[in-house]
């Protein structure tokens, strides 16, 4: 189907994209999360948590696997943690945090063009700082892709034209995972319904993937590009 499509670089040293994420376990994905990307664009666009957000969940979403990240885990400790009860534990708390070290994605959105330029400004001026699924977890790629509006194309044409972020290192295979309007195999629970505290809810999302040689590709070596490996 042909659409307009927005590409977005999603390229850093740590990213987490959480989807099941529940008391001292969070959890990430290996790509980013529905979820993940439409809270990035509405800090990019200053929307408060309890403001509309069905114009973005509407929009179809593909993440190109640039260069698949490295799973890791850390430890973090907290006092006076709130418990289900409502009560304050005096006990110190774990928590067990899952990231991907040395990721890149090539996210692309696609649909209502207007939309999409919207967001477009908004990633090259954003209101709110921008973050790769946590505060600490800084882009070390602008957000922005000056060229990153395409009229009158596909999710899937766009993501194989497109050259790599980063040279790919130990992987054969670049791959791309598109949402399906139809259900598959696979789904992730990660289209919001609602951001604002207390009504936190998501639902179903059915995806696809593709896998398709890295001797395919192009890669354009970008300066900007900050990897730690």
């Amino acid at each position: 189907m042909k659409n307009d499509v927005l590409l977005i670089p999603l390229v850093g040293p740590m990213q987490s994209w959480g989807t099941r994420s529940r008391f001292q376990e969070r959890d990430t994905e290996r790509e980013p999360s529905k979820s993940g990307i439409i809270g990035l664009l509405c800090a990019a666009m200053g929307r408060d948590r309890s403001a509309p957000i069905d114009d973005l969940t509407v929009l179809k979403m593909a993440v190109r696997v640039d260069r698949e990240g490295y799973l890791r885990r850390d430890f973090q400790t907290a006092l006076n943690v709130i418990t289900a009860d409502g009560k304050v534990s005096k006990d110190v708390q774990v928590s067990r945090r899952f990231y991907l070290s040395d990721a890149a994605f090539l996210v692309g959105l696609a649909g209502d063009g207007s939309v999409l330029c919207g967001i477009h400004n908004a990633l090259a001026n954003p209101v709110w700082p921008l973050f790769l699924g946590r505060k600490s977890y800084v882009p070390s790629l602008p957000l922005y892709l000056k060229t990153g509006i395409f009229r009158g194309t596909s999710l899937r044409e766009t993501l194989l034209t497109y050259p790599l972020l980063c040279e790919p290192k130990k992987q054969n295979c670049i791959r791309i995972i598109y949402e399906s309007s139809t259900m598959t195999h696979e789904s992730r629970m990660d289209i919001p319904i609602s951001f604002a505290l207390g009504r936190r809810e998501f639902r179903e999302r059915f995806i696809r993937t593709e896998f398709i040689s890295t001797e395919y590709f192009s890669f354009k070596e970008d300066k900007n590009v900050s990897l730690t490996t």
